[in-house]
C-alpha cells in the first residue's frame, strides 16, 4: 500500500480559535497522517508561551515536517506557506484537485491564458489574510474594548464610546463591503459553482474557511444567503467534519470562532 506521507512525519500545533483549523482541514483533505498537539489561549486571549519553543513568534498554525532523509524537522509557519508546501508535495492525495487547471486549452504559458478558476484561486489564497482578516481581527479588538475585563463599571462608557465611533466611522462599512463582495463573487462563480473558484472545493476555499465560518458565527448573514450557504457547505465538507472530530477526540470539544 502506498504511503500518502512518503515517509514524512507531520506534526500540527493547533491553537483554539485560530487559523490552525484550516491546516487540519487540509491535512484531512489530503488523507495524511499526522500528530496533533493542541494548545489553548489564556485569559488574555493570547497563544500560550510554549509555542515559542517551536517558532520564535509563538503563533499558530505551525507545522513541523520531518522528512525521512533529514535529521531535524523543518518548521513551517503562516497558513499560506503551509498550504502551498503541503500541496506541492502531497497535492495528488486529494480526491479531487485542490488547485484548478491553470491554463485554457491551447494557451499554456501564454500571458492572459489563465482560466478564471485559477485566477480566482490565486487571488483568494492572498485575499483571505491580506484583505478580509485584518477587519475581522480589528472587530474582535473593538468588541474587547467595549467590554474590557476588570474595568470599573462607571468607566466603561468611555471605551464603549470610542469603540462605537471606530465601528460606525470605519469598521462596519468595510466589513459590509466585503460581505457584499463575497456574495457577488459566489453568485458569479465559474460554471455556476457553489465554491469560490467554481464547482469543486479548492485550497482557496480551505484558506477562506476560517474567516468565512468565523463571520457566520458573529454576523447575521440573512441578507447574504449565498455566503451563508457557503459557510454551511464548508462546515459540511467531509474533511472539515473529520478535522472537527479529531479535535473533539483529543480535546473533548470544538468551537469554530475567531
Amino acid at each position: 500500500m502506498t504511503d500518502p506521507n512518503k515517509g514524512t512525519k507531520l506534526t500540527l500545533y493547533w491553537l483554539s480559535q485560530s487559523r490552525s483549523h484550516r491546516i487540519l482541514f487540509l491535512l484531512e483533505a489530503l488523507h495524511l497522517t499526522y500528530d496533533l498537539k493542541i494548545y489553548h489561549r489564556g485569559p488574555d486571549k493570547l497563544a500560550p508561551p510554549e509555542l515559542k519553543s517551536i517558532h520564535p513568534l509563538g503563533k499558530s498554525p505551525l507545522l513541523t515536517v520531518h522528512a525521512p532523509n533529514s535529521t531535524e524537522p523543518m518548521v513551517l509557519a503562516e497558513s499560506g506557506v503551509i498550504i502551498e508546501y503541503l500541496l506541492d508535495h502531497f497535492g495528488s492525495n486529494a480526491s479531487t484537485p485542490l488547485i484548478p487547471e491553470r491554463y485554457k486549452s491551447g494557451q499554456e504559458g501564454v500571458v492572459g491564458g489563465e482560466t478564471e478558476e485559477w485566477m480566482r484561486y490565486r487571488y483568494y489564497m492572498h485575499y483571505a489574510e491580506g484583505s478580509l482578516m485584518p477587519f475581522l481581527v480589528m472587530q474582535l479588538v473593538v468588541d474587547t474594548v467595549k467590554n474590557p475585563p476588570g474595568m470599573p463599571f462607571f468607566i466603561k462608557p468611555l471605551p464603549r464610546l470610542v469603540a462605537g465611533q471606530i465601528e460606525s466611522a470605519f469598521l462596519t462599512r468595510n466589513i459590509t463591503a466585503h460581505l457584499e463582495f463575497l456574495e457577488q463573487q459566489l453568485s458569479s462563480s465559474p460554471g455556476g459553482g457553489k465554491y469560490i473558484c467554481g464547482t469543486e472545493l479548492t485550497a482557496a476555499d480551505i484558506m477562506m474557511s476560517f474567516p468565512v465560518i468565523a463571520m457566520a458565527g458573529r454576523v447575521d448573514l440573512k441578507t447574504f444567503p449565498l455566503l451563508k450557504g457557503y459557510a454551511e457547505r464548508l462546515q459540511g465538507e467531509e474533511a472539515y467534519v473529520r478535522a472537527v472530530r479529531k479535535v473533539e477526540e483529543v480535546d473533548g470539544g470544538f468551537e469554530a470562532s475567531l
